[in-house]
Formats: structure tokens, sequence, C-alpha cells
């Protein structure tokens, strides 16, 4: 591989996308083409459209958040706002479910598992499992054998969360999404009822939760034919 497309975020400014243009350069590469991400994603939802049309891409990644307000036409994509948060993700809703077993567990057992780091790895890894789970089961078992051991006695643990639990925990951060998304349409001079399509992008918006309250919040359901992993890197592609 001797030259690259490189995608980044949309709120990136001149200077940050110079330097990933010379981080490209420094590994050897050519690198063609700087992109918005949005932009990308447009391209792979949207490789034949015809006509205008206003979208909104929602990008809901493992560590951050963007939404974008783009106007497609033939085949110019044009990024008209974009807001968000680059502390916000999908680790985030794995920290709720962490934050649940390690309750549980000094509840059950008095215990804080916090001061050990290779229990903390192994609660990180099931949370993320159940999570995971969660997107497509009503339940989920966060379960690990000889998770620490209390006065010599093994603690195992199995505490099963339902879906409806989990979607209480993320709600605050489903909301802060969601009023990123009117940041982002008052700033393209645009309301709801201007916007043809919403398009996911980003693993975390595989969350049920997340796909209905857009739907509720703007009245049309989201796109997601495109795998939500991928579609930025197949837009650069295209």
């Amino acid at each position: 591989v001797a030259k690259a497309v490189i995608t980044v975020p949309a709120y990136f400014s001149d200077a940050q996308r110079q330097a990933t243009r010379e981080a490209g350069e420094i590994a050897g590469l050519e690198v063609l083409r700087i992109i918005n991400e949005p932009t990308a994603a447009a391209l792979a939802y949207e490789s034949c459209h015809s006509g205008a049309r206003k979208a909104l891409v929602y990008d809901l990644g493992g560590g951050t958040f963007d939404v974008s307000v783009v106007n497609l036409e033939s085949d110019v994509v044009e990024v008209l706002a974009s807001h968000g948060n680059n502390h916000l993700g999908g680790d985030d809703f794995d920290q709720k479910l962490v934050a649940f077993a390690l309750d549980h567990l000094k509840e059950r057992y008095d215990i804080d598992a916090t001061q050990q780091p290779l229990a903390m790895a192994r609660l990180q890894r099931a949370a993320e499992a159940a999570k995971i789970l969660l997107s497509s089961e009503p339940y989920a078992i966060l379960a690990e054998e000889y998770l620490l051991a209390k006065d010599g006695v093994p603690i195992h643990l199995s505490l099963e969360v339902s879906r409806s639990e989990y979607e209480q925990m993320i709600e605050p951060y489903v909301s802060e999404t969601l009023d990123a998304v009117h940041v982002a349409l008052s700033g393209a001079g645009l309301t709801v009822a201007d916007i043809n399509e919403v398009l996911l992008v980003g693993g975390a918006t595989r969350t049920p939760l997340v796909q209905r309250r857009l739907e509720e919040e703007l009245g049309r359901q989201p796109r997601a034919e495109v795998d939500p992993d991928l579609c930025v890197a197949m837009g650069a592609a295209i």
C-alpha cells in the first residue's frame, strides 16, 4: 500500500488536518485526500443518489460522538454543520455496566474490586460482551468465575442485567447526543422537517435505545443497512 485516503472528524481544524496529512507522509504514504467522516459515510450510503437531499449523519463510536448535517447534491457532499463530544461513546456505556457489577460485589460480598487491575480488566471485558448481547437480546449475564478472592475464598460473579435496566443506565448519554443533534440542526439553519434521512455510523449505534430515540425525536426511521463500523472506510474507498 503506497497511497491513502484518510478520514477525519468534520470538526477537525486546518492544523489538525495538516498534522494528519503529515503523519501519513511520515508513515511513507502518499496522502491523496483528507475527507470528512460524515462525507465518507454519506458516500457509502448514497453512491448513486440523485436530486438534492439533506441527511443527518449520527456517528457514535467507541470513544467519540459527533453529528453532522450534510447536503447531498449530484456528486457533491457538503457538511453544513457539525457538533459533538469527543469524550462520549460506547466505552461510556461499558463503564455503566462495570459500575453496576462493582456495586453488586460491594453489596453482596463487601469487596472493592477497583484496586485489583486484573479483576477490573476482566469486568471490562464482561461488560463489553454484555453490552453487545443486549443489542439483540432482552437479558445478558455478567459472568466471571474466580474473579476475586476474599479471605482465601474465591468469589464468582454471575449477575443478570436486563435491557431495560441497561437502557436506564445509558439514557443520560443518549439524551446528550440528541441535544447535540438539535445544536447541529440549528447551526445549519434547518429544522427536523428539513431532514430527508438519518444515517447511522459507529458501532454504538447498534444500541436499540439509540435508534428508538432518534426515530421518536426526528420522526423517521434511521437507515442502518450499511455496516456502521465500516461505512466511513467504504466511503473513503469510493
